[in-house]
């Protein structure tokens, strides 16, 4: 059985007088692909922010690379934010007045280390390598979406966490997006945790799970094989 990279375990989220996650568990394996789908208002970013170290839950523990997070101080925990997990937003958070390039690389600069290698590799495979100098309201949504997956995979994270990745993208960009994004999964051997309400994505995971009612259903692992992408 595949080691995990990532476990949430009992997680409940009270903010003011409400309860958004009430008791929520999901453990990630490594080089897996996960699906979290739920209705509006089920939580969804909230679970986001809390499996990226971005927010803290109210109870329950989260655990990356077997290192319990609640205790860690914010410093620690941008390190390991830093050095395990890639992020891509529903907005995607680009920069405006950084570059294509500029804004892949934030993560490498963040660790103060530049692979210009890698980030040309990671360009060629997206398909953007003739944008790498341009700025993000020169950008098509889906040349967006690009260079946040770019950036996302820039430190070779061990997990990638993408909220409603193709929620502004036309259904052809959102299939040719998914495609780029299994492919370079699956050739960095990082783990792929994406949350979504588009159910025309299920036929594309190796797992799906659901957020109900603040809690995450069992996996439902495919029995079907996954269709196959063109390289």
């Amino acid at each position: 059985m595949s080691e995990n990279v990532l476990e949430a375990e009992s997680i409940r989220v009270v903010r003011g007088d409400q309860e958004i996650i009430s008791d929520a568990s999901l453990s990630v394996p490594a080089n897996t692909q996960i699906l979290v789908q739920g209705p509006s208002g089920a939580g969804k970013t909230t679970l986001f922010n809390i499996l990226g170290l971005l927010d803290v839950p109210t109870s329950g523990t989260v655990r990356i690379a077997n290192e319990e997070t609640a205790a860690l101080s914010e410093r620690k925990r941008a390190r390991l934010r830093r050095e395990t997990i890639g992020f891509i937003f529903q907005d995607f958070q680009l920069i405006d007045d950084l570059t294509a390039w500029e804004n892949a690389a934030l993560p490498q600069d963040h660790a103060g280390e530049r692979d210009e290698e890698w980030l040309q590799t990671l360009f060629t495979e997206l398909e953007i390598a003739d944008r790498a100098d341009q700025y993000p309201a020169t950008l098509s949504g889906g040349e967006k979406q690009r260079v946040a997956i770019a950036r996302a995979l820039a430190n070779r994270p061990d997990i990638v966490l993408a909220d409603e990745p193709t929620g502004q993208l036309d259904p052809t960009t959102t299939t040719q997006v998914l495609d780029l994004l299994f492919r370079l999964q699956d050739t960095t051997d990082t783990s792929l945790v994406v949350i979504s309400h588009d159910m025309q994505l299920q036929p594309r995971f190796d797992t799906i799970v659901r957020l109900e009612d603040g809690t995450i259903h069992d996996h439902e692992p495919k029995t079907e094989a996954k269709p196959s992408i063109d390289t």
